[in-house]
């Protein structure tokens, strides 16, 4: 083997193993930073999402794209704020009306009168219900309850964090856009415009097929509650309903809710209640929420369920997040860059005729045959 081919071959092995170490360097660094990552993501998925929202308030009703964006995200803030009100309002006046009451509660369970001690007794839990037990009780909780609070501070500081992220990158749009598309040619530009508004068709129609699929469930909830006089049957339905936005745990977090409210209000409202979610949560996950979301996102049943269990297996919330319009941007892709020689091909032209390569034309069919000179 000569000099040049041992050259060669070295040469390749330094390639492949920069390559390599380049890529453990990169997945080092998504690892080391995937919080930051995680809250990017989110932040861009609703960005698309308000972006044609925004972009219509500015061509209709103001020239700004500042006050556009402002005047978009403040609406939303105020939509979140009267559904918070309405949730947390009578939350807290409930729970002011039970703190006024836990003494003569307490003191009923612990002589076994009231629902409550009837249930304290039915478990064997009366020894739970001393009043000189509670200071131990509290002991005991403390250390997990600073973790919640450190959890809901972590989580709110989250949640700002992607707002602010959003609505910069809403704001800023134009301009990379622009400047994305000055980069690339005519033809690369044309073909970067119908990916991003096919992205952004994507993501807002699985938004608003999510919404949909919660607005169903919380109606179906206020019904049943209703109807097995459940108290507070609409504040319920709300929460169970904002759960349900939730990818992959909103479900059950909302048959947490409204079967907990169905207990406390008797054992049997309890025992229907969740039979019912336990019924619809099977109809929503294999039924209804694939054909919803296939029309919202314009792909098939299939494709849209098997999107989702494997991303929720793969990745978590966050894949179960972001599984279907991921699904529908890769359809996007698939379609855009696929060579063109795969996709239908065209009817062949017929064979021209030497008078037709000559200039004239030949008769077509049902046409009367030329006349003789």
């Amino acid at each position: 083997m000569s000099h040049a081919d041992d050259r060669a071959t070295a040469r390749r092995a330094l390639i492949v193993i920069g390559l390599v170490l380049a890529t453990a360097v990169a997945l080092g660094l998504v690892w080391a930073t995937r919080r930051v990552l995680v809250l990017v993501i989110v932040a861009a998925f609703f960005a698309v999402a308000l972006k044609p929202l925004v972009d219509q308030v500015e061509r209709r009703f103001v020239r700004r794209r500042a006050l556009a964006t402002l005047l978009v995200f403040a609406v939303a803030f105020v939509l979140v704020s009267a559904l918070a009100a309405m949730i947390l309002l009578p939350l807290v006046d409930e729970i002011t009306r039970f703190a006024d009451r836990a003494p003569e509660l307490l003191r009923e369970a612990r002589a076994g009168r009231g629902s409550v001690g009837k249930l304290l007794h039915r478990f064997h839990l009366e020894r739970y219900a001393n009043v000189a037990e509670l200071p131990r009780y509290g002991a005991r909780l403390s250390q997990p309850a600073l973790g919640v609070l450190r959890g809901l501070l972590e989580t709110v500081v989250a949640l700002v964090t992607v707002v602010v992220l959003a609505y910069l990158m809403v704001l800023e749009a134009p301009r990379i856009i622009a400047g994305t598309l000055a980069l690339a040619g005519d033809g690369t530009a044309e073909r970067l415009r119908r990916i991003g508004r096919g992205s952004s068709r994507a993501i807002t129609g699985y938004l608003t097929g999510n919404l949909l699929i919660s607005l169903i469930l919380g109606g179906l909830t206020f019904l049943l509650l209703f109807l097995l006089g459940v108290p507070f049957a609409a504040v319920i339905a709300l929460l169970v309903a904002i759960a349900d936005l939730i990818p992959l745990v909103g479900a059950t977090l909302g048959a947490i809710i409204a079967a907990g409210a169905g207990f406390l209000h008797s054992p049997t409202t309890g025992g229907v209640v969740l039979v019912s979610f336990v019924i619809y949560q099977q109809i929503e996950n294999h039924l209804l929420a694939p054909v919803i979301m296939s029309r919202a996102v314009r792909l098939n049943p299939l494709t849209v369920l098997v999107s989702a269990l494997l991303a929720a297996e793969l990745a978590g919330l966050l894949g179960a997040l972001l599984a279907i319009p991921a699904a529908g941007i890769a359809q996007i892709l698939l379609r855009e860059f696929l060579p063109r020689g795969r996709r239908a091909v065209p009817a062949p032209e017929p064979a021209r005729s030497p008078r037709d390569a000559a200039g004239g034309e030949s008769p077509g069919i049902g046409d009367p045959p030329p006349a003789n000179g």
